[in-house]
């Protein structure tokens, strides 16, 4: 046992649920990830500023491209869920209303990405 807990705390058995480590390393795994795609994202909108609807249409049907648009959308939104969930534990303090803010959030943010990365495969496979 560490001597840096008190008797009071040993006596109750609290301390670390062991399950925040993995958030925070996902956090910034994620974050690291998140650094080269969001670079190339912010290159390939400035290339597509300069095509019409077809040209962009074109553009996404590239495979390398689709495939890194959906890796850009996926872990932005797994990024954002994850961001907002730290949020929403540290900040909201009644039981209810934070599973209720928790749940919201793990549903919306898969349901936009996911509309997003069907959108992206539609095009991508000639669906549009």
């Amino acid at each position: 046992m560490s001597t840096y807990r008190t008797p009071l705390s040993r006596a109750r058995g609290l301390g670390s649920a062991k399950h925040g480590v993995g958030h925070w390393i996902s956090e910034r795994v994620a974050a690291v990830a998140l650094v080269p795609l969001v670079l190339w994202g912010a290159y390939s909108v400035i290339l597509l500023a300069q095509t019409d609807y077809y040209g962009a249409i074109h553009w996404v049907a590239q495979p390398l491209n689709a495939t890194l648009t959906i890796l850009l959308i996926a872990v932005s939104f797994m990024h954002m869920v994850a961001g907002l969930r730290v949020v929403i534990e540290d900040y909201i303090h009644k039981t209810l209303t934070k599973a209720a803010l928790l749940m919201l959030n793990v549903f919306v943010g898969g349901l936009a990405g996911a509309l997003a990365i069907f959108s992206i495969l539609k095009v991508a496979l000639g669906g549009a």
